[in-house]
C-alpha cells in the first residue's frame, strides 16, 4: 500500500472538536454493526467532504483505522483539496479505474500521511457514475475493505445532483445527511430524506454545518444539543430519553 502525501490543513478548534468527538461518540452509540457509513448532502457545497474528514480524524484520535473512499466521481475535490501527492509524481489511481477493470482493489487503496486515515480517491470522471457503483465490484471493494478498516466513510455525491447516493446505500450500515445552515429549504431536506429511505438503508441523522453562530458558548450548546437529540439515547434535564433515529 503506498503513502501518500496530504495536506489536511489546519486543526480544527476547540469547539469543533468538541463537537466531532460528541459525534464519534454518538456514532459509537449506534451499535458495533454500524460501520460503513455513506455522507450526503442536498446540493454541492454545503461542507460534506470536510464532515467526512474531520469525522475521520476524531475516529482515529480514538485508535481507529479509518478508510474513507470518494464515491463521487462526477466532480470529486479530494485530490485537490487535500493537495493530494505521491512520490515522483506518480499518477494517484482510484475508484473509477478500479471499477471500470483498470486496477486492482489494492492499487486504489492509499496510506495517507495522517496516522490511521486511509483513502480511496474517486479517480477521473466518467460519464456513467451511477452505472459504475451499480457493479457487484463496488460491493467486493467494500467488503474488501471491512476486513482491515474499523470504520468505512463513503462520501457520496449530492442527493440534488445525481442519485448516486442512494445507489451506494446498498452497501453502507448508515447514512448521514450533511445540512449547511440556511442553504437549503425544509421541503428539500425532507424529499432527500424520503429517497434515502427508500434505499433502504439505516438513517442515522444530520449534521448541520457551516453554523453562523455570535459566540463560541453559543457554538458549542448547540452541536452538543444537536447530536444528542440525533444520536444518542441519553435521558435529558427533563429525564426524557431521546430516541435512536430509525
Amino acid at each position: 500500500m503506498e503513502l501518500v502525501t496530504i495536506m489536511p490543513g489546519k486543526e480544527p478548534g476547540y469547539e469543533m472538536k468538541e463537537s466531532l468527538r460528541t459525534f464519534r461518540t454518538n456514532i459509537a452509540f449506534c451499535g458495533t454493526d454500524i460501520r460503513v457509513i455513506m455522507f450526503t448532502s442536498c446540493m454541492p457545497d454545503e461542507g460534506k467532504s470536510t464532515v467526512v474528514f474531520n469525522l475521520a480524524r476524531a475516529l482515529t484520535d480514538s485508535g481507529k483505522r479509518v478508510l474513507i473512499v470518494d464515491s463521487d466521481m462526477r466532480k470529486s475535490v479530494m485530490i485537490r483539496r487535500y493537495h493530494a501527492t505521491l512520490p515522483n509524481g506518480k499518477e494517484i489511481l482510484g475508484l473509477s479505474h478500479y471499477l471500470s477493470g483498470q486496477s486492482s482493489a489494492s492499487d486504489i487503496l492509499y496510506q495517507t500521511s495522517v496516522n490511521g486515515i486511509y483513502m480511496a480517491f474517486a479517480g477521473p470522471s466518467v460519464a456513467n457514475p451511477t452505472e459504475m457503483l451499480e457493479k457487484k465490484e463496488f460491493e467486493s471493494f467494500i467488503d474488501i475493505g471491512k476486513k482491515y478498516f474499523d470504520y468505512i466513510l463513503i462520501d457520496c455525491a449530492p442527493l440534488g445532483a445525481a442519485i448516486d447516493a442512494a445507489v451506494v446505500a446498498r452497501v453502507c450500515d448508515g447514512a448521514i445527511m450533511v445540512v449547511e445552515q440556511g442553504g437549503v429549504g425544509a421541503r428539500m431536506i425532507v424529499e432527500h430524506k424520503k429517497q434515502l429511505e427508500a434505499s433502504g438503508v439505516r438513517i442515522l441523522g444530520a449534521v448541520l454545518n457551516k453554523v453562523k453562530m455570535s459566540n463560541s458558548g453559543y457554538y458549542g450548546h448547540y452541536y452538543k444539543k444537536y447530536y444528542g437529540k440525533y444520536y444518542t439515547n441519553e435521558p435529558d434535564k427533563k429525564g426524557k430519553k431521546h430516541k435512536k433515529s430509525r
